[in-house]
């Protein structure tokens, strides 16, 4: 035992000082955490330590290694073509409202299947599983509910501070800590459906490249990792930037990964208003105005980067050739009406019971639409 705390307790010591980790060592270690192994205070400090340091992609391989293999409940889901998921990572400075849950509802409108991962908020104020419950989505519900979902409706979500997705340990980790881990980008990839198809926007640019990498070496076959920056460049978002430039790693399905930064007027985006792109009010507030976007009520700000981030999901499953074209394709979407008719789907499946909370939903979109 004390032999154990020692080498763990040395392992925590070299982060701290900047060495890096092996991906099996990075899971070995991280399975003493899940099985609680250690005591709180070095599961603190390793994660602490190994944030703070900046994780490598083989580190992220092998935190996610651990996570996957004993604290995910598995499924397969019965569908045609790939399977997606986005999401943003949190721990980024602007706090946006939720613009890859409006990106995943334009995608899933166009036919791409969404199996997505997300969680409540922990640094952000008001996470995509808080959204989506709001919304109406069963959120804590059991892993073959969500799998229906996905083959039905052709979107879930993963509650990933659930006990029902990740029982043994990851819920018990993430509901003791309110700030941003490793754990921010290695837990979110540990989707119970292994989708092999993802956007996922990171909280900063260091970070960009070793996501992708990372998600290559653990299957992905087509990603977009991606940080978008204030007007300024002082601060970040974990989303595809309107504000100023985005710094993407794109994976390609020839395994080359391609690093490229773009900018709004390059894609034909007026500047955005920041304040107007804030999570500024209660989730149900909220829940309204994202309502107002995904039926082509609101048609400014919050419009055009849910458009800009269900683009590269529509270029990475060919609806579109590029960021542009998925832009515009995005709109037209939004316009046909096709994403609030999925969004009910998406309640009426991922519910055992959702009379009440369709109930609810239209009740909202009846104040969207006012």
């Amino acid at each position: 035992m004390e032999e154990n705390l020692r080498y763990f307790g040395s392992r925590v010591d070299a982060l701290i000082k900047g060495s890096n980790l092996t991906r099996e060592d990075a899971s070995f270690l991280f399975k003493q955490i899940l099985n609680n192994e250690q005591p709180d205070l070095q599961q603190g400090a390793f994660l602490a330590a190994i944030t703070a340091k900046g994780a490598t992609s083989a580190e992220i391989a092998g935190i996610w290694e651990a996570i996957y293999e004993i604290d995910t409940v598995k499924v397969h889901p019965e569908v045609s073509g790939p399977l997606v998921e986005n999401c943003g990572t949190g721990m980024d400075a602007i706090k946006t409202f939720n613009i890859s849950t409006a990106a995943s509802l334009v995608a899933a409108a166009k036919g791409i299947t969404m199996a997505k991962h997300g969680a409540r908020a922990i640094t952000s104020k008001c996470g995509a599983v808080d959204i989506l419950e709001t919304l109406g989505v069963d959120v804590e519900c059991d892993v073959d509910l969500v799998k229906r979902s996905i083959e039905r409706a052709g979107i879930g979500i993963f509650n990933g501070m659930s006990a029902k997705v990740h029982p043994s340990a990851l819920y018990r980790i993430l509901s003791q800590i309110r700030f941003g881990t490793i754990l921010n980008v290695a837990g979110s990839l540990a989707n119970p459906a292994q989708p092999a198809y993802a956007v996922r926007g990171v909280y900063s640019e260091k970070m960009v490249l070793p996501i992708a990498k990372a998600m290559k070496e653990i299957g992905y076959k087509r990603a977009f990792v991606v940080h978008g920056k204030s007007q300024d460049e002082v601060r970040g978002m974990d989303e595809l930037s309107t504000l100023g430039r985005s710094i993407v790693a794109e994976l390609t399905e020839d395994g080359t990964i391609q690093e490229y930064a773009i900018k709004p007027q390059d894609l034909g985006i007026k500047g955005a208003d920041e304040p107007s792109l804030l999570h500024q009010s209660d989730k149900e507030a909220e829940a309204i105005k994202l309502l107002r976007v995904l039926s082509g009520e609101d048609r400014g700000c919050r419009r055009d980067i849910v458009c800009l981030n269900a683009s590269p999901l529509l270029c990475i499953t060919d609806r579109a050739r590029d960021l542009r074209e998925g832009m515009d394709k995005a709109a037209d979407i939004i316009d046909s009406g096709k994403p609030i008719k999925k969004l009910k789907a998406w309640v009426a499946e991922q519910n055992s019971d959702a009379g009440m909370r369709l109930e609810k939903l239209e009740e909202m979109l009846g104040q969207a639409c006012s």
